[in-house]
């Protein structure tokens, strides 16, 4: 598999080799040894399944609070989406910056989006599953979220997305400035 560095350190994307016929493919999606030699000491702790039936269902921006912080490797296992990760660690250089990634079962890619960073993503198809694996257990006393179109943050969503499907939590949340004091204490950066 090949491993690239972004925009932003320590978000990685993933690229796992395929290799087909006429049956189909096959693809080693996960290992751990190339992975930690890329990413660092990681323990995944939990899989995760989300199906999304319409297009530009946006989720998002995500984060979880230390001591319960989250790392996350996403993956498309049907359709495809725009995935997003922000920069929110305390003293970085790249804080508020973000990176985008297309993943698709097409493509097979997957995004690294270690602890520190908001995590979101938007539908491009009908029909979508995403996959992610966790570096953490859920925890709702820990769980936030930042407004997904916050002008401070700029990102780039599809032109054509007027009207995302959102969640209740995801509609409400808060622009990043309004809660940089509770996050910008909590995550520590790492040059």
């Amino acid at each position: 598999m090949d491993i690239e560095t972004t925009a932003l350190p320590g978000v990685l994307l993933v690229k796992p080799k395929r290799f087909g016929d006429e049956r189909g493919f096959f693809s080693e999606v996960f290992r751990h040894d190339a992975f930690v030699a890329a990413a660092g000491p990681v323990l995944f702790v939990q899989d995760n399944h989300s199906r999304s039936a319409r297009r530009h269902t946006l989720r998002g921006l995500h984060f979880q609070r230390p001591p319960r912080a989250q790392g996350k490797l996403v993956r498309v296992g049907r359709g495809a989406v725009l995935d997003v990760a922000v920069d929110v660690r305390h003293g970085s250089p790249h804080y508020g910056r973000h990176v985008v990634a297309e993943l698709s079962d097409a493509n097979g890619h997957q995004l690294w989006v270690p602890p520190g960073f908001l995590h979101g993503f938007v539908t491009l198809t009908d029909e979508t599953d995403v996959l992610y694996k966790v570096t953490e257990y859920y925890s709702p006393d820990h769980d936030g979220a930042v407004r997904w179109n916050d002008p401070d943050i700029g990102i780039a969503w599809p032109a054509d997305m007027s009207d995302p499907v959102l969640s209740a939590k995801d509609a409400a949340a808060p622009r990043l400035r309004d809660l940089a004091g509770n996050i910008a204490g909590v995550f520590g950066h790492e040059p």
